[in-house]
C-alpha cells in the first residue's frame, strides 16, 4: 500500500515546523469536486480506470499526466497526449513547479495541484544534551525538539548562528541519532579551501584532467554516500560554484572535474553559516534557489550571551572532557563567567577553561576587561570577531581544527589590520603589495569588522 508523500519543514512566516503534502483537487469539468493526494512514487492521471486519478472528460487521453513530488519541486508529464496540458496558458511537456499551480487537461478541466501544511507539535525535550551538545535552557532545549524531530528524516538543514556556537558539533549530533549514524560523516569547510582548489575537493576530478591532477580522485561529496555531508560555513561558497551544488542537491549525482558522467549519491545535507543567507540573496551574493533548497529546515543556534544559565554546567562539562573532573566554580569565579560577554560563544567558553586548568585562576583575569556588552555601533563587529587565540602552549592541545582555525583568524585578523594601516584603508593598494584579489579582502575586512577606505 502506497504512503502520502510528506516532506518535513520550516515555517517561513512563523518558523514552526511543518509537514508538506501534495493534492489534487478538480476545479472545473466533468469530474469537478474531486480530490487525490500524492503519494510516494507516481501519480497518474487520465480517463482510464487504472489511473490514480480518473477522470471521465472525453478530451482528456486515457494516459494524461504523470506526476512526481521532487525534492525540488512537483515534476508535471505530459504524456504526448491529443489535446495537452497547459500551464499558464502555454502547453508543457515537462515542467518542475516549486509552488501551488493550476493546470488545464484537455479542452475542459482545470486541476490544482496545491501544498498542504501540518503544524507539527513539539514535545518537551527531556535532558540536558542532544548527543554531545549540551544545553539546559529554553532555547538550547527547543532547538533541541526541532533538530530531534529533523534528524529521523533526511530533510536538508541549516544551521544558523555566530562563530563559536557549536554548529558543527549540533550538525555530528544530528548524523550520530539519525539512521545514516553508519555511514560516514563528512566536513567540508567552505571558507577555508582556496577556490582554484574547492571544485576538486568536493567534486573530484580525473586524471589528467588539470596540471597536477597525477590520479583520479574522489570528491567530499562522494566520499560522504550513505551518510551526512556537512557544508560549514555555506555562505563563503563562491558564486561561480553554487549552482553546481545546486544540481547535486537537485539530482543527488555528482560528475568529477574532467568527466562527462555523473554517479548517483545517497547524502544528508547539512549546511551552516555564521552570514544572513536572506541578505546576501537579496544583494546578489547568494542564489535563491540554492538558500531555499539548503533551508528546508532552518533555525537559529541561540549565541551564549543568551543562555549564560548553561555556563556552569558547560564549564564544568569541557573541564571533565579534558579529564580535570571537579572544576572548581566558586561563586566569585561563576560572577566573572556570567559578566563576561563571550563573543567567542561556546568555542571561546573551552578556550578559557582549558587556560583556567592549564595556568590557575590568573588566566581568567581578563575577563574582567570588556566584560560588558559592546555599543550598538560595535555589536556586529563583534559578533564577527573570532574567539581570541589561546597561548602557544594551550593552541596545541585543542583539536586540530580548532587550533588551526584559532590561529589562522587571528593571523589574517593582525595580517590585514597591519596592511591596511600602512595604506591607509585603502583596498586597492593593500591588495597590490599583498599580491591578493580585492574582492578576497573585502570579504576579509567584512569578516573581522575592519574600518577601511572605501572611497
Amino acid at each position: 500500500m502506497s504512503q502520502v508523500h510528506t516532506q518535513l519543514l520550516t515555517d517561513d512566516a512563523s518558523g514552526a515546523l511543518v509537514e508538506r503534502s501534495f493534492r489534487l483537487r478538480v476545479v472545473s469539468g466533468p469530474d469537478a469536486g474531486k480530490e487525490h493526494t500524492l503519494d510516494e512514487g507516481t501519480t497518474m492521471v487520465g480517463t482510464h480506470a487504472d489511473n490514480d486519478l480518473v477522470l471521465t472528460d472525453a478530451t482528456v487521453s486515457r494516459y494524461h499526466l504523470e506526476i512526481r513530488v521532487r525534492r525540488d519541486g512537483i515534476e508535471i508529464r505530459d504524456l504526448d497526449t491529443t489535446n495537452g496540458t497547459k500551464h499558464g496558458g502555454a502547453r508543457v511537456g515537462n515542467v518542475v513547479l516549486s509552488s501551488a499551480t493550476r493546470l488545464r487537461l484537455g479542452k475542459h478541466t482545470e486541476m490544482d495541484v496545491e501544498p498542504v501544511d501540518t503544524s507539527i507539535d513539539l514535545s518537551e525535550w527531556h535532558g540536558d544534551r542532544f548527543g554531545e551538545v549540551l544545553g539546559t535552557t529554553q532555547p538550547m532545549r527547543r532547538l533541541f525538539a526541532l533538530l530531534g524531530k529533523a534528524a529521523s528524516t533526511d530533510a536538508t538543514i541549516l544551521l544558523q548562528g555566530e562563530t563559536g556556537t557549536g554548529k558543527e558539533a549540533i550538525a555530528e549530533a544530528v548524523h550520530r541519532t539519525s539512521k545514516r549514524n553508519r555511514g560516514p560523516f563528512v566536513v567540508v569547510d567552505c571558507g577555508s579551501i582556496p577556490h582554484e582548489l574547492i571544485a576538486s575537493e568536493l567534486f573530484g576530478h580525473a586524471k589528467g584532467s588539470f596540471t597536477g591532477a597525477a590520479n583520479d580522485k574522489q570528491g567530499l561529496i562522494e566520499a560522504a554516500n550513505h551518510g551526512t555531508l556537512f557544508l560549514d560555513e555555506i555562505g563563503e561558497l563562491a558564486l561561480d560554484l553554487q549552482p553546481q551544488l545546486l544540481r547535486v542537491l537537485d539530482r543527488r549525482q555528482v560528475r568529477r572535474v574532467g568527466e562527462t558522467q555523473s554517479v548517483d549519491v545517497d547524502i544528508r545535507v547539512i549546511a551552516a553559516t555564521h552570514r544572513d543567507l536572506r541578505a546576501m540573496v537579496k544583494a546578489g551574493q547568494f542564489r535563491e534557489d540554492l538558500y531555499y533548497r539548503l533551508a528546508v529546515v532552518a533555525t537559529s543556534v541561540p549565541p551564549l550571551r543568551d543562555r549564560k544559565a548553561d555556563i556552569p554546567a558547560l564549564a564544568a562539562w569541557f573541564a571533565d572532557k579534558m579529564g580535570r573532573g571537579g572544576f572548581a566554580q566558586s561563586p566569585a569565579l561563576l560572577d566573572l563567567l556570567q559578566r563576561h560577554d563571550w563573543p567567542g560563544n561556546v568555542r571561546e567558553l573551552r578556550n578559557v577553561v582549558e587556560r583556567a586548568l592549564s595556568l590557575g585562576a590568573a588566566a581568567l583575569q581578563d575577563l574582567g576587561e570588556g566584560s560588558q556588552r559592546p555599543s550598538s555601533s560595535d555589536e556586529e563587529a563583534a559578533a564577527r570577531r573570532p574567539a581570541s587565540v589561546p597561548p602557544g602552549a594551550d593552541v596545541l592541545e585543542l583539536p586540530f581544527k580548532e587550533a588551526k582555525a584559532a590561529l589562522v583568524e587571528s593571523f589574517e585578523r593582525d595580517y590585514l589590520s597591519a596592511l591596511l594601516a600602512r595604506h591607509r584603508g585603502n583596498i586597492s593598494r593593500a591588495a597590490a603589495e599583498a599580491g591578493i584579489d580585492r574582492n578576497y579582502i573585502h570579504r576579509l575586512v567584512k569578516k573581522y569588522g575592519l574600518e577601511v577606505d572605501r572611497g
